[in-house]
């Protein structure tokens, strides 16, 4: 087998094996990740704004300062997207420079392409990733304005919450996926460094991941 082959199987087994260990321990403890308490917070938010008073025009501001990063983030996605492209013209002469630390496998151009391939698709998925998060954001800024005693149905503050929480599961896939990014350009230079780099990548979402007040078992 290919070692370029085994290294993208043990990485994407490093990643799904690490997201099943989160899942894991999140139903054992529901606020194990920080991701759980930041949706819970913005159902709260949500909920104190729509109450009324002076809330809105500053939950207005906050959500247009989330669709203006989201909208960066997209941005900088298409300029990644169209880098990558002029990569991928490139194979036959880059493949050679590119692989000039690799010591266990071939300079073979079809794997080349291979890898400017996944690289590719995954900034693709964070370029709608973002544009999906501010589409969604664009609908709550408005909704979110209405007062909770004639929101009812659709607009109500739990279904609000809901967009809320869907956008930001969004705009996560897509960091999740500018940080999938670092493994595969760490790819093109040969497999052990696409191993390393999975395994580094590992080590920094955990930090980032877990709840700092929950103690570890």
């Amino acid at each position: 087998m290919h070692p370029d082959a085994v290294a993208i199987v043990i990485s994407v087994l490093l990643v799904l094996g690490y997201y099943l260990f989160l899942l894991a321990r999140q139903r054992r403890r529901p606020d194990f990740t920080v991701h759980a308490i930041n949706r819970r917070a913005r159902r709260l938010w949500v909920a104190e704004v729509m109450k009324g008073g002076s809330k809105e025009v500053l939950a207005v501001q906050t959500l247009r300062n989330y669709v203006m990063a989201a909208t960066f983030k997209a941005s900088s996605a298409v300029l990644l997207i169209m880098g990558t492209l002029t990569l991928s013209g490139q194979a036959e002469s880059l493949a050679k420079t590119w692989h000039a630390l690799n010591i266990v496998s071939s300079q073979e151009s079809q794997w080349w392409i291979v890898k400017i391939l996944c690289l590719l698709t995954v900034l693709i998925v964070a370029f709608f990733s973002f544009a999906l998060t501010v589409r969604l954001l664009n609908h709550v800024v408005f909704m979110i304005s209405l007062p909770s005693a004639v929101a009812q149905g659709p607009l109500s503050p739990d279904y609000v919450a809901q967009r809320l929480n869907k956008a930001s599961t969004l705009y996560s896939i897509g960091m999740r996926a500018f940080f999938i990014t670092v493994p595969l350009v760490f790819w093109l230079f040969g497999p052990l460094f696409l191993v390393t780099a999975t395994v580094g990548l590992i080590a920094v979402l955990y930090r980032l991941d877990r709840n700092p007040i929950t103690e570890v078992d």
